[in-house]
């Protein structure tokens, strides 16, 4: 069975790859012949049914996160993470209510887990046309909240890994009250990305209630137990923000894409896209400040590169630099930093907003 699952596969594999050769040239040729040669070693090996269930259900995962996404590419999105187990009265509630309202008033769309609590709130907040809920497939507690329940802004995933695959790849923040175990390991994994640069950069925020203290004894924690023994370095403790105010919250995903838009790698070179030049004064002000970051060279202020050309944002100025791929914290150092020089030209849009809510949102 194995071995005619394999032949049949190499068969697919071969036909697929004279078609693309016939096509002519496309952008993700490479990628699909390797996602079929995969495939065929995959048929190759004695599976169980098990195996065989979860190579399934994940390649399922990927194509509903996928067909959910596709037409809000370039939506800017926010994470909002918390416990499911707060009420609609508690002031967790009302906080998250109340950042997602504001987030979403400056563009942002919100995902969240799909469920109740902090999530709903979330959703609610931001309201269904600009939301996701991003739900796991539990035995209890995890159903979709009444905001998205009955919508296609709902989508249920069987895996955590691939459910947070997907948090990760389609934020440009991440935003979280105060949870359980959940919550917590949501905190930890996304400082763990960040720490080992698999994520974008984007900012992190740890909110609570007024004048609360969940996130603040967390830091703490944080500070005594793995900053003092070593365990982590204090550039890390610059990945994450602390507050108890919404509005700072928001005004922090505001800032943090005031010039700086996106990041990428082209080649060896750490390519920084900016929303406008800067100056040769904040360009000689970032090489005097981070040269330690750096393998070689300078920061340098360039155009698109050519494997750029192709990309909607290639209009935009760039940094390109050797950057270590070992100092992350200094790099989100950096990233606030060229949020903080002046620019060539007035950035526009970095106002500050009031916090008010729609009646029907109350």
């Amino acid at each position: 069975m194995t071995d005619s699952l394999s032949s049949l596969l190499r068969e697919l594999l071969f036909r697929v790859e004279t078609c693309l050769q016939q096509s002519g040239p496309h952008p993700n040729r490479t990628a699909w012949l390797r996602i079929l040669q995969s495939l065929q070693r995959i048929g190759s090996l004695k599976l169980s049914r098990l195996d065989a269930k979860i190579l399934a259900a994940t390649l399922e995962d990927l194509e509903q996160g996928f067909a959910a996404f596709q037409g809000y590419t370039h939506q800017r999105k926010v994470t909002v993470f918390g416990s499911a187990r707060l009420a609609p009265e508690s002031p967790e509630y009302r906080q998250a209510q109340m950042f997602a309202h504001c987030i979403s008033q400056r563009g942002f769309m919100v995902m969240t887990g799909g469920g109740g609590g902090i999530m709903e709130a979330g959703n609610r907040g931001a309201g269904l046309e600009n939301s996701f809920g991003l739900n796991i497939q539990l035995p209890f507690e995890q159903v979709a909240n009444p905001v998205i329940a009955a919508s296609d802004r709902v989508i249920n995933f069987k895996y955590f890994f691939s459910r947070k695959l997907f948090f990760v790849k389609e934020t440009d923040a991440v935003v979280l009250f105060p949870g359980g175990f959940g919550t917590q390991d949501e905190a930890f994994e996304c400082l763990t990305l960040m720490q080992t640069g698999k994520t974008k950069l984007m900012p992190l925020i740890l909110v609570d209630k007024t004048g609360g203290c969940y996130w603040k004894e967390w830091d703490e924690y944080v500070r005594e137990h793995l900053l003092s023994r070593g365990l982590i370095s204090p550039e890390d403790l610059y990945l994450y923000t602390l507050t108890d105010d919404v509005g700072d919250a928001c005004q922090q995903i505001i800032d943090f894409y005031r010039i700086f838009h996106s990041n990428r790698y082209v080649r060896e070179l750490l390519v920084l896209r900016l929303n406008t030049e800067l100056s040769a004064q904040a360009l000689e002000t970032l090489n005097e400040e981070f040269a330690d970051i750096l393998d070689s060279g300078q920061i340098l202020q360039t155009q698109a590169l050519p494997e750029e050309e192709e990309e909607e944002i290639a209009h935009l100025p760039r940094l390109v630099m050797h950057f270590n791929q070992r100092n992350f914290g200094r790099l989100w150092q950096m990233v606030r930093r060229i949020n903080r020089l002046h620019p060539q030209h007035p950035v526009r849009g970095t106002e500050s907003f009031p916090l008010q809510m729609r009646p029907d949102q109350k």
